[in-house]
């Protein structure tokens, strides 16, 4: 017998579970943006010292820890206002269909673009921001919607699509100010965390097993 919580499987559109999943991690997403405002602020008292010291400095050794570091830091206020609303908009839609696939995948998209920047990126830069985890969410939304093949996620294929498929013009390499390297590794990142942990079909028809439900102070 398929044993659901309260509230019905919240991988299935239209249910209880499925609106609280996604009002939670919409909440959790937000509460993300002040933090990385606040570090923000630390940085600049510090004179972008975060920036040269976190940052990810390409083809040098002293530089790799940026791969974990980066998209926490910004080039500005400006930088990560503009970061701000794509992450808070693409993480909820990913966090939502749950919070180990969130992380795994996370991480995932955070390797594969920091290690491209870091073979890839000219040696004189520092790379700092969260655009290659932003353009990895978008990278997941968008497989999903094919690997999955459930309604729901070819609609948020669609919905994201419009609002955020003209972005992909910034995997071309058209301003030396932004890297290009870490959008288009951050974008086939989530290509590949969207194919590893898709939910399989025998997920979806055999017995629900809860996601770790993500808690809120």
């Amino acid at each position: 017998m398929t044993l659901l919580p309260p509230g019905g499987d919240p991988h299935r559109f239209g249910t209880e579970a499925f609106y609280a999943a996604l009002g939670r991690a919409f909440v959790a997403m937000c509460a993300v943006v002040p933090f990385l405002f606040l570090i923000e602020a630390v940085d600049q008292g510090l004179a972008a010292g975060l920036d040269a010291a976190a940052g990810i400095i390409p083809q040098r050794i002293a530089g790799l820890d940026g791969v974990f570091f980066s998209p926490f830091l910004h080039h500005g206020f400006d930088h990560l206002y503009s970061n701000s609303i794509p992450l808070i908009l693409l993480g909820t839609f990913v966090l939502a269909a749950g919070a180990r696939r969130f992380l795994w995948s996370t991480l995932v998209i955070v390797l594969v673009s920091g290690l491209g920047v870091w073979f890839t990126g000219s040696s004189n830069s520092v790379v700092v921001g969260a655009s290659g985890v932003i353009f990895g969410y978008l990278g997941i939304l968008l497989t999903r919607g094919i690997v999955e093949r459930s309604w729901w996620n070819f609609a948020v294929f669609l919905l994201v699509g419009l609002l955020y498929g003209w972005q992909l013009v910034g995997i071309l390499p058209t301003d030396e100010r932004i890297s290009w390297q870490g959008h288009l590794f951050g974008l086939l990142g989530g290509v590949v965390a969207a194919i590893i942990f898709r939910r399989r079909r025998r997920d979806l028809d055999g017995p629900y097993r809860p996601e770790p439900t993500l808690t809120l102070p």
